[in-house]
């Protein structure tokens, strides 16, 4: 770690100087950004995106998930697979909150795959927004007083 306590009370970090801990924090949580974001993320955001149901579908029931994604459009047609009973779980979404997520049963390969598109891009997301942050506390507990820890 580049970080060297001043005499002020103050901390230097990576050429920065007279940072208060807050700023420290911040800094710290930057540097863990930049070391997490990868291809990996573009690949997450790509999922989340091509996931989204965001085409039209024009006479779709009203009890439906309003909506298609451009992944399901995509592995609907070159998936064509479909089981003679409906044994692949899949999560839709009825409205834009957690408690509008449901789970339903399909049996074509193409729709379960195209469904599992934006799951598969949160989870990477979500797993980098957990590895930033334990990285940042770690790292900024590691130089920190311990009067300016967080515990």
């Amino acid at each position: 770690m580049d970080t060297v306590e001043e005499l002020n009370g103050t901390y230097f970090y990576k050429g920065l100087t007279n940072l208060t801990p807050q700023e420290l924090l911040f800094w710290v949580f930057v540097e863990e950004v930049e070391k997490q974001l990868g291809i990996q993320d573009i690949i997450g955001v790509a999922a989340v995106v091509l996931g989204s149901n965001i085409i039209d579908v024009p006479g779709k029931p009203s009890t439906a998930t309003p909506g298609t994604s451009h992944a399901s459009l995509f592995f609907r047609k070159h998936i064509s697979y479909k089981f003679k009973t409906r044994v692949l779980p899949t999560l839709t979404r009825k409205s834009f909150s957690l408690r509008g997520i449901k789970i339903m049963w399909v049996n074509n390969l193409g729709a379960f795959v195209g469904r599992a598109v934006p799951v598969l891009g949160w989870v990477i997301l979500a797993n980098d927004v957990s590895t930033i942050g334990y990285r940042t506390l770690r790292n900024y507990n590691t130089i920190a007083r311990p009067e300016d820890k967080i515990l």
